[in-house]
């Protein structure tokens, strides 16, 4: 499964990337960029940090850190999926202050281009449940941290278990949501593929306690929009 996971991942990605950054507002109700203001908002760096955005996507983790945190932040997004970069670009190119402080990468999480110690920040948002071998790719991002930096895991979640929201929620995003994601990118094994990935995912206990096997501290999490979201915070110690 790990040899065939990120080809499949990848071209699936791909795919759908032109429509990428329509579909996530239109199926989260704009809550995910809440909910990506919400991490970068939690982040600790120095004025002139230096910070990674693994599984970067389009690019809108990398420039809300720059409107947060500053100008003279430098940030690097890596992703596997060159259509995603390339809307990424596309998108920094035509920023109003023009092209920001970013530079983007094609890249495996898993293989990051980058020496030990390199990041003040890493953040990962909806990314890590496409990663089966979660331990290893948490000790990379352990490793590639400075002392006292922090990761950032923003992931998609479900409700608490037996309530009616998260009954009401299950239908909409296994029945639903797949529907609304085929229409408008005609790739339907991708929105088919999301729920599944969502579901299977651990329980904020559960990765935290990855997360410190990973060697991180104060591990910390907090669910965002009834459990829909939870961002995940810990240390290098």
């Amino acid at each position: 499964m790990k040899n065939m996971e990120l080809p499949f991942i990848r071209d699936m990605f791909e795919a759908i990337a032109p429509r990428y950054d329509l579909l996530n507002r239109l199926l989260s109700l704009r809550q995910d960029v809440y909910w990506r203001r919400a991490m970068v908002s939690a982040m600790e760096i120095p004025d002139n940090g230096v910070v990674l955005d693994a599984a970067c996507g389009t690019g809108d983790v990398a420039l809300e850190i720059l409107r947060r945190k500053g100008p003279d932040v430098a940030v690097f997004g890596v992703d596997f999926s060159p259509g995603m970069l390339v809307l990424a670009k596309d998108k920094m190119n035509h920023t109003d202050a023009g092209p920001p402080n970013i530079h983007l990468i094609a890249g495996n999480a898993l293989q990051l281009p980058f020496g030990a110690e390199t990041f003040d920040a890493i953040t990962i948002a909806f990314g890590i449940r496409n990663i089966s071998d979660k331990p290893s790719v948490l000790k990379m991002f352990y490793d590639s941290l400075k002392p006292g930096g922090m990761l950032l895991v923003l992931e998609l979640g479900t409700p608490a278990k037996g309530s009616f929201l998260s009954s009401a929620y299950l239908i909409y995003f296994k029945k639903v949501l797949p529907l609304i994601g085929w229409f408008f990118s005609k790739n339907l094994k991708a929105y088919q593929y999301l729920p599944v990935s969502v579901v299977h995912f651990p329980e904020p206990k559960i990765f935290a306690e990855i997360m410190r096997s990973a060697g991180f501290s104060d591990v910390r999490w907090r669910k965002l929009t009834m459990g829909i979201a939870t961002l995940y915070k810990g240390y290098k110690g």
